[in-house]
């Protein structure tokens, strides 16, 4: 369609028509001959970017499904705010069932995915929207997590909410599991294995302990349970593109892709030599929470 539109949009009778085709008969297999060719600055898919890309959608199928999730409509907004305030209240009272129907709603998950897509394509369009949206949600979240923090009494101790302020290695390989996971799901259509992701790999809920905790005057528990997301959402993109091109998803520009998946390799980088450093030296945002405790008490 692309060279289509560069060959003929000059052209003022020209008129493109796309049918969906439900079936061909007899069943028609794609194979090296049949396939479409190549531009000269591309290099033929291996046999393994055959296989693995072979159930998946297409490019254009792909921005389509992500697309309708970077739109900051109010749909979204509500949807964000009830998530943060469905896992805020979940945690408080300890109840993992609500807790985990708020990380089934994963209203950030579109935008993550997004961002990784952007960065895989090198779409600056697309990953500037992703962050815009992206950034929305996130602050929406914080902000209903403080409002829960200030209005409702909390015990910091309960364990939903200390889970989130916790960072180990095995969440770290987690997230980076989650991330693929996610981009298989979404680059297949299969909206039923997305639920599993959204479970594993939670957005929302660090995000409302972190409002939470602040709102309640502990803001360096809060400062960890930001942490606990920015490690899943680093995690999550560092995956999400590795997958992207591990299935042969074209990007523009091999240096740009590069460029950015060194950055979030650099950060993570950086991330778990924070966690290692609070784990050997035994410092963490549980000092101020005691402290506090000891002070109320």
């Amino acid at each position: 369609m692309t060279d289509l539109e560069d060959a003929f949009a000059a052209v003022p009778s020209f008129t493109a028509h796309v049918a969906q085709l439900e079936a061909v008969l007899p069943a028609v297999e794609e194979n090296p001959a049949t396939e479409m060719p190549l531009t000269s600055s591309l290099a033929p898919p291996t046999w393994l970017e055959r296989f693995f890309s072979r159930d998946r959608l297409s490019t254009d199928e792909l921005y389509d499904d992500i697309e309708e999730c970077l739109h900051i409509r109010p749909s979204f907004v509500l949807t964000v705010t009830l998530s943060a305030i469905i896992a805020g209240l979940g945690m408080r009272s300890g109840q993992v069932a609500v807790v985990i129907g708020a990380m089934i709603i994963a209203p950030l998950l579109g935008p993550t995915m997004g961002l990784a897509l952007a960065a895989t394509v090198g779409d600056w369009k697309l990953g500037r929207q992703a962050i815009a949206t992206l950034a929305v949600g996130c602050a929406l979240a914080i902000l209903a997590g403080m409002v829960i923090g200030v209005i409702v009494t909390i015990d910091p101790l309960t364990p939903e909410l200390r889970n989130r302020t916790l960072v180990q290695p095995a969440d770290i390989a987690l997230a980076l599991a989650c991330g693929a996971a996610g981009v298989l799901a979404f680059s297949r259509g299969a909206s039923l294995a997305l639920v599993g992701v959204m479970v594993a790999v939670a957005l929302v809920p660090p995000l409302t302990a972190a409002g939470i905790y602040t709102g309640a005057g502990l803001p360096a528990a809060g400062a960890s349970a930001m942490f606990l997301f920015t490690v899943n959402l680093v995690c999550v993109n560092v995956a999400g593109i590795a997958t992207f091109l591990f299935q042969g998803l074209p990007p523009k520009s091999w240096r740009m892709t590069t460029g950015i998946m060194l950055v979030w390799v650099l950060l993570l980088g950086l991330l778990m030599a924070m966690m290692a450093g609070h784990i050997l030296l035994g410092f963490g945002a549980w000092e101020g929470v005691f402290g506090y405790l000891g002070a109320s008490g």
